[in-house]
């Protein structure tokens, strides 16, 4: 189970580098034009994704911290009960890494910063950050993880 708390710590600390580093080189609201499809920005989310539920008057920001609590301690318990399931605890230490990334900083800031800006043809993208990079990634691995075929136990029992 360590491996997968260690590759959640290194999902938190790539997250919070890059947060540091754009809170540190850009103005709140500033954006820099890196390709024709992609910006850097920084901008506060105080809602979830897609922003939903940001324009609350401010109770949002418990719930999401206790929501993300406790998602991060159902986590953990199935890292302990799957650990030698790879994929699914691979899957797992990303959900868990990008949930505590954001709660970091509910904590310190009140919203969490995200810097990701993808458009085309004049849409946006909402802005995201590597945590929501690393909790969709790892929902797309759960859900690869549940499709895809198994083994049947007695095979896999004579290997």
């Amino acid at each position: 189970m360590l491996k997968w708390l260690a590759l959640s710590l290194g999902v938190i600390a790539a997250d919070q580098a890059t947060k540091y580093i754009v809170m540190h080189e850009l103005a709140l609201h500033e954006s820099v034009t890196v390709t024709s499809f992609f910006n850097l920005v920084f901008v506060y989310n105080r809602g979830a994704a897609f922003s939903f539920l940001a324009g609350a008057s401010g109770w949002q920001r418990e719930f999401f911290i206790g929501i993300a609590f406790a998602a991060s301690a159902w986590v953990i318990y199935l890292l302990r009960k799957h650990a030698r399931e790879a994929l699914f605890s691979f899957s797992l230490s990303l959900i868990l890494g990008g949930a505590l990334g954001n709660v970091i900083d509910r904590l310190l800031y009140g919203a969490v910063v995200d810097f990701l800006d993808f458009h085309a043809y004049g849409y946006h993208w909402p802005a995201f950050n590597v945590a929501d990079s690393a909790i969709t990634c790892g929902a797309v691995l759960l859900v690869w993880d549940s499709i895809r075929p198994r083994k049947p136990a007695a095979a896999v029992a004579r290997q």
